[in-house]
């Protein structure tokens, strides 16, 4: 997103962020309620153009999505919607994405604020791993000839009892209702904002050997120096790597044995 439309979803976001501060609220149930907007909006192309036409009166717009939603979703739900409809958006599809940006991070919400959130990272990263290591189950989530339910029910065998509610939940709607995005992209993009849950950066971290606590709190503490923000570390074991390292930052790549990091790191803080 650009210009308009950026500006317009972190607005947004920081209503969203307001609203799932109140205890009255149930983020989980917000984020299913959002979800099936965004679904509404995804299907029908007429609607979201009028939802977001500049030519009409931002208060109109908002009438017109509270009449539409105000008998499907909650309270809240409609009114954080309306809200947006108030925005002005640079690309009709940028109002369906923001809707569905908002129903994840209501989800990655609900995870943190019972304490799960380190875990749904550390499940959506694994799980990225798992399918681009596999290509018979890649091919049976991204198969374009299979029923939603049937997606939905190889998932659950998955995940279910395995992996946190809100990981099941945001991995799900990605395989069913992809929306254009490959699902190595998908995944990459939930991680991301999950990491953004407290504002951190994500570094994918390529050992040939599994790092220590005191090694992965050291290369932690480091990077978050260097880079001026909280770190999470992604953790991959991969023997290629012959006794180094390799760490991604975004697009950034470092690569380097373990001591020399560590031991210019430290030299960094010292100085």
């Amino acid at each position: 997103m650009n210009g308009a439309s950026r500006e317009a979803l972190a607005a947004a976001r920081e209503r969203l962020d307001a609203l799932t501060d109140s205890t009255s609220v149930d983020a989980g149930s917000l984020a299913d309620e959002l979800a099936a907007v965004t679904a509404l909006l995804d299907r029908e192309v007429s609607l979201r153009r009028v939802l977001t036409d500049p030519a009409q009166a931002g208060e109109a717009k908002a009438e017109l999505a509270q009449r539409l939603l105000g008998t499907q979703v909650s309270g809240p739900a409609a009114d954080l919607v309306a809200g947006m409809v108030r925005s002005r958006w640079s690309r009709s599809r940028d109002l369906v994405d923001a809707v569905e940006t908002l129903a994840d991070t209501a989800d990655l919400t609900a995870a943190q604020k019972a304490g799960k959130l380190d875990d749904v990272e550390d499940e959506l990263f694994r799980f990225g791993r798992i399918v681009s290591g596999s290509t018979e189950l890649r091919a049976a989530l991204t198969d374009r000839r299979a029923t939603t339910s049937a997606k939905s029910e190889l998932l659950r065998s998955l995940l279910g009892g395995r992996a946190q509610a809100a990981t099941e939940r945001l991995v799900t709607r990605l395989v069913t209702a992809p929306r254009g995005r490959s699902l190595e992209s998908g995944l990459e993009s939930l991680s991301k904002l999950a990491a953004e849950r407290r504002d951190r950066m994500v570094a994918t971290v390529t050992s040939a050997v599994p790092l220590s606590d005191v090694q992965k709190q050291r290369l932690g503490a480091a990077l978050a120096k260097l880079y001026g923000r909280k770190m999470h570390l992604n953790l991959d074991v991969d023997p290629e790597v012959l006794g180094g390292i390799r760490v991604q930052v975004g697009d950034e790549v470092i690569n380097g044995s373990l001591a020399d990091r560590i031991e210019d790191a430290s030299r960094r803080l010292a100085g």
